[in-house]
């Protein structure tokens, strides 16, 4: 069995908490086994799984691995806390807040022979895959793509486009390298409302 930890205990952490006490028969998980969760806030135990430390985490020689499910800001220290110590990591979309940060981390990972693995399950879906499909060998002339969400709280989740970088990897993956041409924000604090504008390029323009 591989040893594995949950940190962070959102909706995320608790989703991987769920799958990983009761996997899918005959899936990859089944031979996971979740050693507990680390948290800030304290808990107990949460469906039979119970909290340890983040020193007991990065310490046990059971623990192999780590799924990252904390705010965007921690995710950046969090991976690198857990490549020191010798496990493979799993985190939630977006690895760090800089590209810098992310390709020093990949650098880390291939230095330890761990795997660092970014997270988007939206591509694994059924209803992504049949898009997929269907603009195989397809050229994109023009698109469109619009989606709203919640206010976020920057100091946590960083600069807006972060809270958008799911749907770029979808765009990215369907039609290749994209060059942002232009982008815009538009802020609102009395209407708790901002949008962003972003306008990308496709290899064949």
């Amino acid at each position: 069995m591989f040893g594995t930890v949950v940190v962070g205990v959102g909706i995320a952490g608790l989703a991987r908490i769920r799958d990983l006490m009761n996997p899918m028969p005959s899936s990859p998980s089944e031979h996971l086994k979740l050693f507990g969760f680390v948290s800030r806030r304290s808990f107990g135990n949460i469906n039979e799984a119970k909290q340890i430390s983040l020193e007991d985490a990065l310490r046990s020689k059971e623990i192999h691995a780590a799924f990252i499910s904390t705010e965007n800001r921690s995710h950046e220290e969090t991976i690198r806390m857990f490549l020191e110590a010798g496990k493979h990591v799993l985190v939630e979309y977006p690895m760090a807040l800089s590209a810098k940060a992310a390709h020093e981390l990949w650098e880390m990972a291939q230095q330890k022979d761990k795997v660092l693995h970014v997270e988007h399950i939206e591509l694994l879906t059924e209803e992504y895959k049949q898009l997929k499909k269907e603009v195989a060998g397809k050229d994109l002339v023009k698109g469109t793509l619009h989606f709203t969400g919640h206010v976020l709280d920057e100091s946590k989740t960083g600069f807006p486009a972060f809270s958008g970088i799911a749907r770029l990897t979808w765009l990215i993956d369907l039609f290749g390298d994209l060059t942002v041409t232009s982008a815009t924000r538009e802020k609102h604090k009395d209407k708790s409302y901002s949008r962003m504008t972003v306008h990308f390029q496709t290899a064949n323009k």
